[in-house]
């Protein structure tokens, strides 16, 4: 049986709070909300924090509100399940509430975040494994290794992202709210990934994903999102595409 490793556990009730906790604890920290990645990954020795701040008492991060002044303001706690079933995300942008809804299964899309699944860990076949059969099968880049191996000649490593709903996002323009102790900043979506398989993300480690946004400019537009995967009722995609399309009143694209 896989057990959790030893960590501290700190519950903030602010952003404020979390922020500051993140900032002092620095490499030694890791974020959690739903948890639904990084736990398993924790019993299988990918990630080993020393402490683990959670953001489910944060209800600064809940919410969802088409009325905000900059548009749909979704906050990055809200669950999977609230992105899929939210009247307002459904006639807005169609194509997130379809991607939130594909992933994995209803008891996970209950308890995992929109937040969660924007920075959700990128993947492979040789590091998602447990610690021993990384072991014995030698460790790589992207975890205790020294190489790639997938592609041993490689310099970087290949691992890759999985999300399913950054695509939507990145296709209707949508934007991420940064927050930590020296402020905040506003990253586009279509911004926020680097191609490489450990450091992914522009997001610093000292900054909390506070919520995304739709402008207002894209509401209404026709969007759609498909996804491949070996198994429907499950799986994380092979390859997801998101598509979006701004057509006038006589259905010429803009």
């Amino acid at each position: 049986m896989l057990r959790l490793p030893e960590f501290s556990y700190h519950s903030p009730r602010s952003i404020t709070e979390a922020v500051r906790i993140i900032a002092d604890l620095n490499e030694d920290a890791m974020v959690v909300a739903g948890g639904t990645d990084v736990y398993p990954k924790m019993k299988r020795g990918q990630f080993s924090p020393r402490h683990l701040v959670s953001l489910r008492a944060v209800n600064e991060l809940k919410g969802i509100d088409p009325n905000h002044r900059d548009g749909l303001w979704i906050g990055a706690g809200e669950t999977l399940h609230s992105i899929a079933n939210h009247r307002a995300i459904r006639e807005i942008a169609p194509a997130l509430a379809e991607a939130a809804r594909s992933v994995a299964m209803a008891q996970i899309r209950n308890v995992a975040t929109i937040g969660g699944n924007l920075l959700v860990d990128t993947r492979c076949n040789q590091y998602d494994q447990s610690y021993f059969w990384r072991q014995a099968a030698g460790f790589c880049l992207k975890k205790d290794g020294d190489r790639c191996l997938v592609a041993p000649a490689s310099k970087k490593c290949l691992a890759v992202f999985s999300s399913d709903t950054a695509p939507v996002l990145q296709s209707i323009d949508a934007r991420v709210v940064l927050d930590s102790r020296d402020g905040g900043r506003i990253v586009p979506v279509s911004e926020l990934y680097r191609n490489d398989g450990i450091d992914f993300c522009v997001r610093r480690r000292d900054e909390l994903l506070r919520a995304l946004v739709i402008p207002r400019g894209s509401f209404g537009w026709r969007s759609i999102y498909l996804k491949l995967r070996r198994r429907d009722s499950f799986d994380f995609p092979l390859l997801g595409v998101a598509a979006a399309l701004n057509l006038d009143r006589d259905g010429v694209c803009r």
